[in-house]
């Protein structure tokens, strides 16, 4: 069975002021999802969406739309994000400290579940609940802000994910998100990744959406 790929398009680089059109523009040029930033201004410094963004994207669109909680108490806000019309819910692990129930009510709002490591997050924290998870998200630059350089130091951690996946969990996929372009993508690739979160090198490309989403696509093997 062939491995999937998927470009899930984030919306924090788009234009607000169009918002409807990009991301009109983004599924027909082939994107997978939609990716939805949920920042608080406190977990991380930018404060940013909140739910009815995911209503209006739910409107907008029927692709999936995963929504990243980069939040404290996640747990305060999954319901809303969850009947507003997100498909896949990720926590991090720095921000949950019942982290097992956390992702069991995710599963019961009937969302798929996603946990986070952030760049400073050793893997062997998620190892306990790798069989409760559909995605592990490993940030490739600290969250907070698009637009930030990938950090390399970051492909080991994917690897090591992926092979802890393996045993623990194999149907789960790896995401990835931040600096990912046509340039960093194949790097990721290669250490297991399989979900590509990216949010300026879609939405800011310099030909345009469309342009952006096909010089990822590029990236994949035939």
């Amino acid at each position: 069975m062939p491995v999937p790929y998927i470009i899930t398009s984030s919306i924090l680089s788009a234009d607000f002021a169009r918002l409807g059109d990009q991301i009109a523009e983004a599924e027909a040029a082939g994107t997978d999802w939609i990716h939805v930033d949920v920042m608080d201004g406190h977990f991380v410094p930018n404060l940013t969406m909140g739910p009815f963004i995911v209503e209006t994207c739910r409107r907008i669109t029927h692709l999936p739309i995963d929504v990243h909680l980069m939040v404290e108490e996640p747990e305060r806000m999954m319901k809303d994000f969850a009947r507003a019309g997100a498909n896949l819910l990720y926590v991090h692990v720095e921000t949950c400290p019942n982290l097992y129930r956390t992702l069991q009510d995710i599963r019961q709002l009937g969302c798929q579940v996603g946990v986070v490591l952030s760049p400073g997050s050793p893997s062997m924290l998620i190892q306990p609940i790798l069989h409760l998870v559909d995605v592990v998200l490993v940030m490739t630059v600290n969250p907070g802000y698009p637009g930030q350089i990938f950090l390399p130091d970051m492909t080991p951690k994917i690897a090591q994910v992926r092979q802890m996946l393996d045993q623990a969990n194999p149907k789960a996929m790896i995401a990835v998100d931040g600096g990912i372009t046509h340039e960093t993508l194949p790097v990721v690739l290669a250490a297991g990744a399989q979900v590509f979160i990216v949010a300026t090198a879609i939405f800011q490309h310099p030909q345009g959406i469309a342009s952006g989403i096909q010089a990822l696509k590029d990236c994949f093997p035939e």
